[in-house]
């Protein structure tokens, strides 16, 4: 064997081999690290404690995005916070369930469509600790279709405005 094949059978094989197993590795750590901050879809929390109901009317300036009957529900987690009014510790889960609304055939009430969207907030400080905790994510009506591809400048930016209240537009009632 001469000093060249030697050169290519000793080092520059195993660099390549070795590189692309790092990059491969790399790439799927990061795959990994990504899978892991997204917010999961929040099975069963038609079953939590419903805290909070409001519709937006068309003259309402959020009314293009967020028009429409709205349901807000507390895991166990995040109701005992609500109640003691107290920041929410990592665990907590806030849905806020939207649907269309529409007129019944006597037009004397307004009652609840299709879903249109579940917005979810999901709380642990450290996968999101630049939002104050909390991981943001919309599913589009009744799917597991993720709509958001920047919840910080799609979430955060508004929910920032009540850091006095660890970022959540809803308070608890008796």
């Amino acid at each position: 064997m001469n000093i060249t094949n030697a050169y290519l059978a000793f080092i520059v094989v195993p660099v390549v081999i070795s590189t692309g197993i790092i990059s491969f590795t790399a790439s799927e750590s990061l795959a990994e690290t990504s899978k892991e901050q997204e917010v999961e879809y929040p099975e069963g929390y038609r079953d939590w404690t419903h805290v909070k109901s409001m519709i937006l009317l068309p003259d309402h300036p959020f009314a293009e995005t967020f028009g429409g009957l709205h349901h807000v529900y507390a895991n166990e987690t995040a109701l005992r916070a609500m109640k003691a009014g107290t920041d929410y510790p990592d665990g907590s889960v806030l849905v806020f369930d939207l649907l269309e609304t529409s007129t019944d055939e006597q037009a004397t009430a307004t009652v609840e469509g299709h879903r249109i969207r579940l917005d979810v907030m999901q709380k642990d400080a450290s996968l999101w600790f630049d939002t104050g905790g909390w991981g943001y994510e919309t599913f589009q009506g009744d799917s597991r279709v993720r709509l958001i591809s920047d919840p910080n400048a799609s979430c955060h930016g508004c929910h920032k405005t009540r850091e006095g209240a660890d970022y959540v537009f809803s308070e608890y009632r008796d």
